[in-house]
């Protein structure tokens, strides 16, 4: 078993209650994707949804590959090292039917594809002293020393950090000075209040990029051309109305609800959404869920079949910009 396998020991199963302010998760529920070669640029941009060639080295993006019914079969962190060299971390299961999917493109172009997890551990970040957090470890200030580990910002306070497996141990020991390990949940539950979704294996092909708000978080271009599902994507931007889309709920139940499980409006017993994915705070069950938008008001709203406690609506932080977006329509 490679070393860094051992690190989970290092991070307990569930969170401390309350929840710590400054925080430190290992996300080691995804899996990197490692696309290589003098056409790396030219590959993924035709493949997928978000501007491969506008991205900055050393910069980071959400995105989706659909397949060419529009319909997600991943969506990922896109980390650019150099235009010969990108990482993409999915959820585990995904990335083999992923990989196998793309290398039928990928004999056209003079590109590798290449599960590379085992050469990264990647990290969750996040809190009031998470900078000075940071400040105790040296990681690289940009991809030409990616070697040393790199940093993606998500929010002010928020944010993963890509290390090298060799350098990983001594990283997490010097971060834990100031930011308390957790479960990987704390991390998912950071995910959930910016309203960041994730194709997981329970979903695969089952959302269009906009149901998941992509388009809100820079995952969508509109502007860069083809790629593989774009023209149904695309056709539902410009002329369709999208009756689907992704919303923030809480729960007061007492399991968490798995990805794809059903929500039922528990008056006419008629499902109008399913779950993308859930986490425990310390007050409730938070989750994002696909829901038709003339539901999603709905004071009888449940999770599967367990009629109450109801789901209560809650905010996501791009709400008001899609709201103005959808008024000006």
């Amino acid at each position: 078993m490679h070393e860094t396998r051992d690190l989970s020991a290092l991070f307990p199963q569930q969170s401390p209650a309350p929840s710590p302010d400054t925080a430190l998760a290992l996300l080691d529920h995804e899996r990197v994707l490692d696309v290589s070669g003098v056409d790396a640029t030219r590959f993924l941009q035709g493949q997928l949804t978000c501007d491969v060639a506008a991205l900055a080295t050393g910069g980071s993006i959400l995105g989706a590959r659909c397949n060419p019914k529009g319909r997600m079969q991943s969506s990922f962190r896109l980390l650019k090292l150099s235009d010969e060299r990108y990482l993409l971390a999915m959820d585990a299961p995904l990335l083999e039917p992923q990989q196998a999917d793309l290398a039928k493109y990928a004999v056209f172009f003079k590109v590798q594809l290449n599960d590379c997890t085992e050469q990264w551990v990647r990290l969750g970040l996040w809190g009031p002293q998470a900078a000075d957090a940071l400040a105790a470890v040296d990681l690289g200030q940009n991809a030409d020393e990616a070697g040393a580990g790199l940093t993606v910002a998500l929010s002010h306070d928020v944010m993963e950090l890509w290390v090298p497996a060799d350098r990983a141990r001594e990283i997490i020991n010097a971060l834990t000075d100031k930011a308390q390990p957790v479960a990987l949940n704390a991390w998912q539950l950071r995910l959930i209040r910016l309203g960041i979704g994730q194709v997981r294996s329970q979903t695969r092909e089952s959302f269009i990029p906009q149901m998941l708000n992509l388009q809100q978080l820079g995952g969508v271009s509109f502007k860069k051309g083809c790629y593989t599902g774009q023209e149904i994507v695309a056709r539902m931007q410009y002329l369709g109305k999208l009756k689907r889309r992704m919303y923030r709920l809480t729960w007061a139940g007492d399991s968490l609800p798995e990805p794809a499980t059903p929500i039922i409006d528990s008056n006419s017993g008629q499902a109008v959404g399913e779950v993308v994915t859930a986490a425990r705070s310390d007050e409730c069950i938070e989750l994002l869920a696909v829901l038709q938008n003339e539901a999603a008001q709905l004071a009888t709203l449940s999770v599967s079949d367990i009629s109450k406690p109801a789901l209560e609506l809650a905010t996501l932080p791009y709400e008001e910009q899609m709201a103005a977006e959808a008024a000006g329509e």
